[in-house]
């Protein structure tokens, strides 16, 4: 049964919701869900915006088949080739045959490549500012490499200020009926889950947003419609989700406040962490988060670190190395670019030290402006009333650093 909503004059929503898939690209652990988002424009020329996961297939070709009333279908614009939106990208075109992919060169090689049976009859290659004539609807392609993937682009609806944009503006989570943020608390609804999205998956092309961002903010957008998540469509959201990009893709904290992340094998370290935390709050600090970095899902971690301004990582000595979870979590750190905060570190060791020494090399060697706050201490086996005096001084360096730090807000 078709599904579809009206955004705005003659532009639907045709997407859905996906409750089935446990981690988005097999990573990312999505407890509530994802939506995937497609587009419908009804004009003399009919057209959709990006198509779905094989997952929604039959809401996505219900809504399609609803929507063209027994037309032919003349465009499916391809912003992203990622096959989470492109798994019936292929049966859109066989389907309609006369339709016309719009796309650029690296667009039509993926294609090509993810599914062996070339359309070159069907392609419609557009550049930087290229323009398709729908009827009223006029859409304009600007380029966007590298926001994720190479062949990104982002398609601008001129008539009613629409913006279809790949991975920037989304999250992860479902729309629960309500297809717009406003029509939900949408800081307290999306933001945690907007942040998570945007640390694991684009944030490691912070300056190429940055660029992109720039770039959009020369139109007049009144709406934006994403390939995961809501639409915005308000001044206050678009204003909102504009600056929470720009904020995130500078790598700088939003908030005061610290991340403990620690590894442990039988709770010794864990004890050591807790002893950190109780520290710093009674020295006044409010906003602490402790992970075990065994157990959380990384991207939850990730999403905090990039929140926060003050990082505190605890592990110890395994195998003559640094213990394999805290090893496994700064590594996913450095490939997303992580840097402009403010970290601590503790090890632990019985017999041989080697946990301290490579965090603080990963720390000082592998990341840009990455401050080490305090001594870095080593700990032998556990926590012992001689080792209290160490953990408060670092404690009152944490605090003194807090004290000092101030948050910079991006600017468009």
């Amino acid at each position: 049964m078709h599904c579809a909503q009206k955004i705005t004059e003659n532009i639907y929503w045709i997407g859905s919701n996906d409750w089935t898939t446990e981690r988005f690209e097999n990573l990312f652990p999505i407890p509530n869900g994802v939506s995937y988002n497609s587009y419908f424009i009804d004009d003399e020329k009919t057209c959709v915006v990006d198509s779905v996961d094989a997952e929604i297939r039959e809401e996505y070709f219900d809504n399609l088949v609803h929507l063209l009333n027994g037309r032919d279908l003349d465009y499916i614009v391809v912003n992203h080739m990622e096959p989470d939106h492109c798994q019936t990208l292929l049966e859109t075109i066989e389907r309609y045959p006369n339709v016309k992919m719009v796309g650029n060169a690296t667009t039509f090689r993926m294609f090509e490549q993810f599914y062996r049976t070339p359309k070159p009859d069907n392609y419609h290659q557009v550049k930087e500012g290229d323009t398709i004539d729908l009827g009223k609807h006029k859409l304009v392609s600007y380029t966007m490499p590298m926001v994720h993937w190479p062949e990104v682009t982002a398609t601008f609806e001129q008539t009613t200020c629409t913006l279809f944009f790949a991975y920037l503006f989304g999250t992860f989570g479902t729309i629960n009926g309500n297809i717009f943020a406003d029509q939900a608390d949408f800081r307290l609804t999306f933001e945690e889950e907007t942040r998570r999205y945007y640390t694991n998956i684009v944030g490691k092309y912070g300056p190429q947003v940055q660029n992109a961002i720039r770039k959009l903010g020369a139109l007049e957008i009144k709406n934006i419609a994403p390939l995961h998540g809501p639409i915005w469509r308000t001044p206050e959201t678009i204003e909102y989700i504009f600056h929470k990009y720009l904020h995130w893709s500078s790598y700088t904290a939003e908030k005061k406040g610290v991340v403990i992340a620690f590894g442990s094998m039988y709770g010794n370290t864990r004890d050591i962490a807790q002893q950190v935390a109780k520290q710093l709050s009674f020295r006044g600090v409010e906003d602490i988060k402790i992970y075990d970095v065994s157990k959380t899902n990384p991207s939850y971690i990730i999403s905090d670190a990039w929140k926060y301004t003050h990082m505190v990582c605890l592990a110890p000595t395994y195998n003559l190395n640094l213990y394999l979870t805290m090893e496994n979590f700064i590594h996913e750190l450095k490939a997303l670019n992580f840097q402009n905060h403010k970290v601590s570190i503790i090890g632990n060791h019985s017999w041989a030290s080697a946990a301290m020494k490579s965090m603080v090399a990963h720390f000082t060697e592998d990341f840009k402006n990455m401050e080490i706050v305090g001594e870095p201490l080593d700990i032998k086996s556990s926590l012992k009333e001689e080792d209290l005096p160490l953990i408060e001084k670092l404690a009152d360096d944490i605090k003194a650093s807090l004290d000092e730090t101030v948050i910079f807000h991006a600017k468009l």
